[in-house]
């Protein structure tokens, strides 16, 4: 083939010009060598691909390279109806909700990533409420943020925004929580070779060592029970162990996998990252010290451990933790703590209440024969573990971090962000409190999706199926990646 052009006509039912799409390079580097397609549209609404540079292949490679160009041309006109029914969602949504404010407005920063041009804006501030809601009717972003921090110059760079303090946030997500669900509804594909696999993302490809992994997760309800039940312990400790007050302390589900924690005090506002760094340690248990000084028995070796707890801080928790496990503690359990002793299982199964009262409540921890220092180590270290909230640590060290704004819509989801009282953690619904479609239909062709639960509604499982479903079960599929919608 001499011709350094060939072009190739697709008929399509598009009559009206396909945003983005009347003229666009298409780069395909891998199909024998650096070769690229130029896409135009007519005034019919056809699709023209010319490729350029092909005479130095076979036809064969050439025919190939063309059907490429085309899908990804298709395709993405598929993506841009996707696009455009997700837009015009969020759109209606912002001119019709009155979005709340954040406190201090003034002394806050604020971003948008937009929808359309999909990128971040940064920088902004409002004087009020009403200016913000102007600008998110406007500029319909998928997400919005705001500073946890407040600045005198909000709008200015970062070395020159004067910091003021910042709230204390915390994020928990069910990507920091193990469950037994990933695997059934969590995908991961290497950009690179292709490769894919179900359940957590792994850092490298195994086939190909790649770290461009694209991931598909879904917010399914036990991935949010399991950081319900995180946030819970996460509140328990800042209300009993810090003293904030439940009308400091705000509760929000995230929108997508989690929920935040705001707390807003005076006595939290000016710490620095080092000083929430500690905050962080306590609620994670890292760095619990659980040695005591004191003279070993002189039928110790000088290197053994010695368990010791105080009668302060963390170690007041855990000794409650020890005392509420020994009560109810079955030979299992013992052996999910990691007590392999045959000997230190029997004494604590049969003096329950000697152990609690000589070992725990006065400190005599070794004062039972079978229960050494070591035992005490393992449940300790056991119980540390799962009673520490899982939070994302980097947020809450962070005292120039962007959050997510309440009221917002949550751009991988459609689902809104909203904050509740704490007294009704146990009770908050986030597949019915935080559904913000809640009029019309649309029809969607869904590749794979579970069985999902959403506005009172069981949906699925879908697989490569066209249905036609409520606003907001459709939204958060095309949100998610596992559908598009159909003309």
């Amino acid at each position: 083939m001499d011709d350094s052009y060939v072009s190739l006509l697709v008929k399509t039912k598009a009559k009206d010009s396909v945003a983005g799409m009347n003229k666009g390079r298409i780069a395909l580097p891998h199909f024998a060598g650096n070769r690229t397609a130029t896409l135009l549209q007519t005034q019919s609404g056809e699709l023209l691909l010319l490729g350029d540079g092909l005479n130095n292949g076979s036809g064969n490679s050439m025919v190939k390279f063309l059907q490429v160009c085309l899908f990804i041309a298709v395709m993405t006109k598929v993506n841009s109806l996707s696009q455009q029914f997700v837009y015009q969602k969020f759109s209606s949504f912002y001119e019709n909700t009155e979005i709340k404010s954040p406190s201090a407005i003034t002394q806050r920063e604020f971003a948008f990533f937009l929808l359309k041009q999909r990128v971040m804006v940064r920088h902004k501030s409002f004087v009020n409420l009403s200016s913000l809601n102007s600008i998110l009717c406007e500029n319909v972003p998928s997400d919005v943020y705001h500073s946890c921090a407040y600045y005198e110059n909000p709008e200015a760079d970062m070395s020159k925004k004067g910091w003021l303090g910042s709230d204390l946030v915390f994020d928990i997500d069910a990507d920091h929580i193990p469950t037994s669900c990933n695997k059934s509804h969590d995908e991961w594909t290497c950009k690179q070779c292709g490769l894919s696999g179900n359940g957590v993302t792994p850092e490298r490809c195994s086939n190909c060592g790649g770290q461009r992994l694209d991931s598909k997760t879904w917010p399914c309800g036990l991935c949010l029970a399991s950081a319900k039940e995180e946030t819970a312990k996460l509140v328990d400790m800042l209300q009993n162990d810090f003293g904030f007050l439940d009308e400091e302390l705000g509760v929000f589900f995230s929108g997508h996998r989690g929920y935040h924690v705001h707390v807003v005090s005076e006595s939290s506002k000016t710490l620095d990252a080092l000083a929430r760094k500690e905050i962080v340690d306590y609620i994670t248990g890292l760095g619990l010290e659980l040695c005591g000084k004191g003279k070993a028995p002189s039928n110790r070796k000088a290197s053994s451990r010695i368990f010791r707890l105080h009668d302060f801080g963390r170690h007041i928790r855990l000794r409650q933790d020890l005392s509420q496990f020994i009560e109810r503690a079955t030979e299992n359990d013992l052996a999910c703590a990691g007590i392999r002793s045959k000997k230190a299982i029997a004494a604590i199964l049969q003096y329950k209440q000697q152990i609690l009262g000589r070992c725990i409540e006065e400190g005599l921890w070794t004062s039972i024969n079978g229960v050494t220092d070591e035992t005490w180590f393992k449940l300790a270290e056991y119980l540390t573990n799962i009673e520490s909230a899982k939070i994302d640590t980097v947020v809450t060290t962070d005292i120039h971090r962007l959050i997510r704004m309440d009221g917002t819509l949550h751009g991988k989801t459609g689902l809104e962000k909203v904050g509740f009282p704490v007294s009704r953690l146990d009770a908050f619904d986030p597949f019915t409190e935080a559904v913000a479609f809640k009029d019309g239909t649309a029809k969607v062709f869904v590749s794979n999706a579970p069985e999902f639960r959403l506005g009172g509604k069981v949906f699925g499982p879908f697989r490569n199926k066209t249905v036609e479903l409520p606003t907001a079960a459709a939204v958060l599929l095309v949100c998610k990646g596992r559908a598009e919608v159909k003309e």
